[in-house]
């Protein structure tokens, strides 16, 4: 019997931080980017989205081989099945399973599918740790429940009103030149989502030490290289040379991400450094919406429950110093 594939799955809410340390990670020898693999079955195969490396789902070389060993005739079928297991009003029956010691989420067939899956990937990438950015707790909770798979959770958690600001940002689902835009919730949908997802993913999996491990987005732009090492230490990745070129700026080759952020197409040298545009950029009343909503996870996760007053400092091309050098989020 082949071993269990290590899955570093990264859970939490979107717009923390995910698809940049994905991109990192998968530089790392033995290290696989995929992305939101929980998308695969419709962004992938139904509807033959770009690969991280810029071809085509369908026509990737190394997606073209895991093709042949799931049923891609049914990816359809899978990806509304998914939909259907993973809704949110199914997430409290999800907690009271977990307090109880039971599996998370009800048995199907197609979870010897997800199993295949993920063997499938790590053999043809040849990788000793598979990265899935899906983020969605019950996913998460899904693949640790398969025989298959030896999970770690990467808790990647960003203040609630950066995560805010972020999804109201026009962004095309597969980078600037793509005519579809990823969903824009208002404030107030992006506040409860942050807040439901975050306390979920604690719930689930903070009292294990040994599989989870909480990052908080600020940390890992003050310092980039010290919180990837302790990443990659926890998910068991032989550090070797990394892809760092400074302590701030890393060389980001190509990854097979089947889903996720458009930033994940991002490629050469890139800084780390904290996207705060939110600061000057959202409303009052935004703040005051988020913030009211999200008081019990910003007191959980270290955050600020008032606005502090900040000067914008502006750099010799009219940028506020700590502008993204791009789309660095996920």
């Amino acid at each position: 019997m082949s071993p269990p594939v290590r899955v570093l799955y990264l859970a939490g809410s979107g717009r923390s931080g995910s698809t940049l340390v994905t991109n990192v990670l998968g530089q790392y020898d033995g290290v696989l980017a995929a992305g939101e693999l929980r998308y695969l079955w419709q962004r992938g195969e139904v509807d033959n989205r770009p690969c991280g490396c810029g071809q085509p789902f369908r026509d990737c070389p190394l997606w073209r081989e895991v093709r042949r060993e799931v049923p891609v005739e049914r990816a359809g079928a899978i990806a509304a099945g998914l939909r259907g297991r993973l809704r949110m009003r199914g997430v409290p029956a999800l907690l009271r399973r977990v307090r109880a010691g039971r599996r998370p989420v009800d048995p199907h067939p197609d979870d010897a599918v997800l199993t295949d899956l993920y063997a499938a990937v790590a053999r043809h990438a040849d990788a000793r740790v598979v990265v899935d950015s899906s983020k969605l707790p019950p996913y998460g909770a899904l693949l640790g429940a398969l025989p298959g798979i030896d999970l770690r959770v990467l808790h990647v958690v960003r203040d609630p009103r950066a995560t805010a600001f972020s999804w109201r940002r026009r962004r095309g689902l597969d980078g600037v030149a793509d005519q579809r835009l990823m969903s824009r919730p208002p404030v107030w949908k992006a506040a409860l989502l942050w807040s439901v997802w975050n306390a979920v993913t604690a719930r689930i999996w903070a009292g294990d030490g040994e599989r989870y491990l909480r990052v908080r987005y600020e940390d890992l732009t003050a310092d980039p290289a010290g919180t990837l090492a302790r990443i990659a230490a926890f998910a068991g990745i032989e550090p070797g040379a990394g892809p760092f070129a400074d302590p701030a700026t890393v060389r980001l080759a190509p990854t097979h991400s089947v889903a996720g952020n458009p930033s994940r197409h991002r490629t050469g040298l890139v800084p780390i450094r904290v996207d705060d545009q939110w600061r000057q950029g959202l409303s009052r009343w935004s703040y005051a919406v988020v913030t009211a909503l999200t008081v019990p996870g910003l007191r959980r996760f270290g955050y600020p429950v008032r606005r502090a007053a900040q000067s914008t400092e502006v750099g010799s091309r009219g940028v506020p110093v700590g502008a993204p050098a791009g789309d660095e989020e996920g």
